[in-house]
């Protein structure tokens, strides 16, 4: 850890073998664990908490104050798990007096240029590629994919196991287990290769895609979707876990693909 072109702060907690490339700057009140890597110019401000064995790429900017005009300077955090990839010129804003902390789950790999805005909630597993840009306050579930230049309006949802094409634009909640695409997002599908990868049964990928048809595809409304799920389908944790999530989401979530939504 002893890299004389580094600045470390006497009131940071950094185990003894993080690796500190050169310029790298790390303020007071930042706790770093074993076996991370910092690359050259990393800027770590305080109040991150930056798990083990992560690596993050020159240029990251984490825990900068929020770009929320509401911040009074009140004490919040960044909290990166274990495991994560931050690459170059990631920018990563602490909390705000909401949440008081902004997340990054285990495993995660966040790629060139993406944007974790203030008390963003990103699970385990999760990959954003180059260029993501998230609003604040948006939650993202394990096991998720964004694809390149996608935007997320504030406060989103977007449920587990999930897949958005590259370039979209979100702004309702997006269901577990879905696939989305085009302008406005929309329904395309279910991440069956992505659940064949997991491990999930055929069984259950099947139930999980009668769910949607239900939802998508039969010319239900939403109300009238879930209640015909809840009666009809069995009662697996993927169903209840879809049930959940749409009954539960403030914004509502996306439409499925039509002509009109074309438009």
């Amino acid at each position: 850890m002893n890299q004389p072109l580094a600045y470390v702060s006497p009131q940071a907690k950094v185990a003894t073998n993080v690796v500190i490339e050169p310029f790298v700057s790390i303020d007071k009140n930042v706790v770093i664990e074993e076996g991370t890597w910092i690359g050259s110019n990393v800027t770590i401000l305080e109040g991150a908490r930056i798990g083990k064995n992560c690596r993050i790429f020159p240029g990251a900017v984490i825990s900068a104050i929020p770009q929320d005009m509401k911040y009074a300077g009140e004490d919040t955090i960044v909290k990166i798990g274990n495991n994560v990839t931050v690459r170059e010129f990631v920018t990563i804003n602490k909390g705000t007096k909401v949440n008081y902390e902004t997340v990054v789950g285990d495993n995660t790999l966040l790629m060139a240029y993406v944007h974790v805005a203030h008390d963003c909630i990103i699970g385990n597993n999760v990959i954003l590629a180059n260029a993501v840009t998230l609003g604040g306050h948006v939650v993202i579930d394990d096991w998720t994919i964004l694809g390149g230049m996608v935007g997320v309006h504030q406060f989103v949802h977007i449920g587990s196991n999930s897949m958005i094409a590259d370039g979209c634009i979100v702004r309702k909640d997006v269901p577990p287990y879905t696939k989305s695409a085009r302008q406005p997002l929309s329904y395309v599908g279910i991440n069956s290769i992505g659940l064949r990868r997991r491990g999930f049964s055929m069984e259950v990928i099947n139930q999980i895609q009668e769910i949607y048809r239900i939802i998508y595809l039969k010319g239900y409304n939403v109300s009238q979707a879930l209640k015909i799920i809840e009666a009809e389908v069995d009662a697996l944790a993927e169903r209840d876990e879809i049930l959940s999530f749409i009954s539960n989401s403030p914004l509502g979530i996306m439409k499925g693909y039509s002509k009109l939504t074309a438009k």
